[in-house]
């Protein structure tokens, strides 16, 4: 069997056991092997091709690995979900007040009530979302 042919049978099975463990350390020693692979396709001897799996690893692992964590680690500043309406602007479809009211929220209508329980804003007006409380959009009147 080829030399470059067991490189990449190599670096298959480190690729697989990535998916699995999802550390990014297999991924990069993958590549190493995949890089190995192309070397001994173009004719270097086996030791050359242990001296550029081992270099490409240890650069990999070193330098690569601790940025992608750094990456992973830090906190997403953009939101998702509910936490992505607070704040959003709304049109009042149905009058909101203390016991029903419907809001569209981007594109999405959305059960509401003010955050007043004394407040009443009749249909037509423009909201400001405060919070989602469940499947509620709790808004106040955008003068």
């Amino acid at each position: 069997m080829d030399p470059w042919l067991i490189w990449l049978i190599i670096a298959l099975g480190l690729a697989i056991a990535e998916i699995f463990t999802l550390t990014a350390a297999l991924g990069m020693l993958a590549v190493a092997g995949v890089v190995t692979a192309g070397t001994a396709a173009i004719g270097l001897p086996v030791p050359g091709q242990l001296v550029v799996f081992s270099v490409v690893s240890a650069a990999g692992v070193l330098l690569v690995r601790p940025w992608a964590r750094r990456m992973m680690l830090q906190p997403r500043l953009e939101q998702f979900g509910v936490e992505a309406l607070v704040g959003a602007s709304g049109y009042v479809l149905r009058e909101v007040n203390n016991h029903e009211g419907l809001v569209r929220l981007r594109g999405e209508d959305w059960t509401a009530r003010p955050y007043d329980e004394s407040l009443v804003i009749p249909a037509g007006r423009t909201v400001d979302v405060l919070q989602i409380d469940g499947s509620t959009a709790v808004v106040y009147p955008r003068e």
